[in-house]
């Protein structure tokens, strides 16, 4: 059995397919064009686990086509030279299907290598990626192919996939187990929808489990099934999509004023080690989306980002969660982050006139000036410390950047201003 059991246990039909019911379920696109037997080239992209492989193998068995597997981490041009070799020859009379696993990791001297012959169809190219294609897939292999997106899988139809797990377990076993309550679900619920790392850790608690004395069942214990997860759902990749997604839903949960959800992406991060990004994202979050309907907020935070770097983890998570909490809960306004964002568009389109003379830092018109001097007004000598001048160039002079937000800190300085400059 030093076969993984994910392989052991791999799927043979689109029906024994865990999840992915958008894909696979009756009337959906991709089963219709998998069993019409026309395969286009085809890009799959999801998180791990979710079954891009055990598909790509389905439809190599089901299409007689000469299957060959590369692995875009490992795979070279030659290796792609050796499959475009094979190309009308007795060894693949009905043409070819490449699965390039990982095909991300392909530069673009590797992918171009394929055009030709995915374009005529000689080539059947299935492709998957853990990363978004379009950012990642050279565009003119994206334009010759369909992209269907893998999800994943829910914890109900992980569950079922884990008991199948457990019971061809018993069969290689000759044992019977007895799956403690609960034992499904911690399962399901800590391999974040990844098939494969569910399987994994199902068959690493029949390996951890006591073994029994005779007629004894084998007791297979959620304890068990925590102490082989250990922190292994915490992790996600710095450079992928997951790391991204997950800050994210950080900085959205707080925009959104949830605190509960802010809290969990926070604990999430946290666990995962990564105190630098959760700073990072709370202090943007407390300027952009707080902002001045809370004006202190933004000291306030980065005294508790402050306090957290200094103590670490896991310390570190106490000062971060009474700052989520605070951002969570307080009024929101981005009329800053508007208006910055307004006055920078202005400037990169081109209206960066001079500076009205009155705000100039200068002192000596020229002697051919008729009626040297700046002109510029000292507010502090008028009444209320305002007066009316132009303090704009003259290209955008009658522009407005800032529109004060609906909440009672802008709305009172709106108040007062109106009232002074009438």
């Amino acid at each position: 059995m030093s076969t993984p059991l994910a392989d052991r246990i791999r799927p043979r039909t689109l029906d024994d397919i865990a999840g992915q019911k958008h894909l696979f379920g009756e009337g959906a696109a991709l089963r219709g064009i998998i069993e019409s037997g026309h395969i286009p080239n085809l890009i799959f992209y999801g998180p791990p686990g979710t079954g891009k492989t055990t598909v790509a193998r389905i439809i190599a068995a089901s299409t007689n086509k000469r299957l060959h597997i590369l692995n875009g981490t490992s795979a070279s041009l030659s290796d792609v030279r050796d499959v475009i070799k094979e190309i009308n020859t007795v060894a693949a009379p009905n043409g070819l299907l490449l699965y390039l696993d990982e095909i991300q990791y392909f530069n673009k001297k590797q992918q171009q290598s394929l055009l030709q012959y995915i374009e005529n169809g000689d080539i059947t190219l299935i492709a998957s990626t853990t990363e978004n294609p379009y950012f990642y897939i050279y565009s003119a292999v994206l334009s010759r192919s369909t992209v269907f997106e893998f999800k994943s899988v829910p914890v109900d139809e992980a569950k079922k996939g884990i008991f199948r797990a457990f019971m061809l377990l018993e069969d290689e076993y000759k044992e019977e187990f007895d799956l403690e309550d609960g034992l499904l679900d911690c399962i399901a619920n800590v391999c974040g929808g990844d098939m494969r790392k569910a399987l994994n850790i199902t068959e690493l608690c029949v390996l951890g489990s006591r073994v029994p004395k005779n007629g004894e069942k084998r007791a297979v214990t959620v304890e068990t099934a925590k102490e082989v997860c250990g922190r292994s759902s915490m992790h996600f990749d710095r450079d992928g999509d997951e790391y991204y997604d997950m800050l994210s839903c950080f900085q959205k949960s707080m925009r959104g004023s949830d605190a509960d959800a802010a809290v969990y992406y926070l604990a999430r991060i946290l666990e995962a080690g990564d105190l630098v990004s959760a700073c990072r994202r709370l202090m943007v979050c407390a300027s952009e989306d707080v902002g001045l309907a809370y004006p202190m907020i933004i000291p306030i935070v980065k005294s508790a980002c402050d306090i957290a770097m200094q103590v670490g983890l896991p310390e570190a998570r106490i000062p971060l969660a009474d700052a989520v909490i605070l951002v969570a809960t307080s009024p929101k306004s981005n009329s800053a982050y508007n208006a910055i964002n307004d006055a920078v568009r202005d400037i990169k389109a081109g209206l960066a006139g001079p500076v009205p003379r009155h705000l100039q830092n200068k002192h000596f018109d020229g002697a051919d000036n008729d009626t040297p001097g700046q002109f510029y007004k000292y507010p502090h000598d008028f009444p209320d410390r305002w007066v009316r001048q132009q303090y704009l160039p003259d290209v955008v002079k009658d522009k407005i950047y800032y529109t004060p937000g609906e909440n009672k800190t802008e709305q009172a300085a709106k108040q007062y201003w109106d009232k002074i400059k009438k």
